[in-house]
């Protein structure tokens, strides 16, 4: 983890007179798992689609994989995988010919499709459902196939936005669980979610609000800095209580 994967510097996504991302910046170093936390509307799916080249920012620059999201957002989409909020494949492809039908879009010679499409059904159990209909399974097992076609292609950075949402525990523990060996592999991971026992599994936090970020730390150091015993403590304190964006954040903490 010694190299930076993600850049972000002085972001903004303004949508009319609606700042939905308000000046941010952040970096995620390579192989971290990186947990973005925020009450729905805080910014956090306006910031992944922008750092997937699929929307423009106002003004800023970020940099993922060292590629230019202004300039070269079409070699940002070769260097990563997504998994968005709402699931996104095709219901009427089997589970089989989604990961066939992905894995022709990233570009997959067939020995080496063939090789990570029965990877991806045996690592996330889907081989039994390999050729249902995908709009006849249930949504945990969406979820999971859009996880596998997300890592298909071996991306070195991937995004996910709020993966396990609708997964049963035992899955979520299972998504974790590969979620960690990916990073140890040296992926970058970059991940919403709202379970606050899920942010406790990432290196470092960032919890977002109104679209500003409000705090950046690992778990460890930010129940420190916060004199509390979970993150979910530490998140209704700077985000339930106070209701605020960092600047009325600091403005108390200098009255203090």
């Amino acid at each position: 983890m010694n190299h930076t994967s993600v850049k972000v510097q002085h972001l903004t996504k303004k949508f009319g007179n609606f700042t939905a991302v308000d000046n941010i910046s952040l970096e995620v170093k390579g192989g971290e798992i990186f947990g973005f936390l925020g009450a729905n509307g805080a910014g956090k799916t306006t910031t992944i689609r922008m750092l997937c080249g699929l929307l423009r920012p106002t003004s800023g620059e970020a940099w993922v994989n060292g590629y230019s999201i202004n300039e070269n957002s079409e070699e940002i989409k070769k260097n990563i995988g997504y998994m968005s909020q709402k699931f996104s494949l095709y219901n009427d492809l089997t589970v089989e010919e989604n990961i066939t039908f992905y894995g022709g879009i990233y570009g997959l010679n067939s020995s080496s499709l063939k090789q990570r499409r029965e990877w991806i059904l045996e690592k996330l159990n889907l081989n039994d459902q390999r050729r249902t209909l995908t709009r006849e399974i249930p949504l945990g097992w969406k979820q999971r196939l859009a996880l596998g076609c997300a890592i298909l292609h071996q991306p070195p950075i991937i995004f996910l936005d709020e993966p396990t949402s609708g997964v049963d525990p035992i899955s979520r523990r299972e998504f974790w669980e590969l979620i960690n060996e990916l990073a140890q592999q040296g992926t970058t991971i970059f991940v919403t979610t709202h379970y606050m026992d899920e942010a406790e599994y990432c290196n470092r936090l960032s919890i977002m609000h109104q679209g500003e970020i409000i705090t950046i730390d690992s778990p460890r150091t930010l129940k420190k800095e916060y004199d509390k015993a979970t993150i979910e403590d530490v998140f209704i304190s700077l985000v339930g209580k106070w209701g605020i964006g960092y600047k009325g954040i600091r403005e108390i903490r200098n009255m203090e």
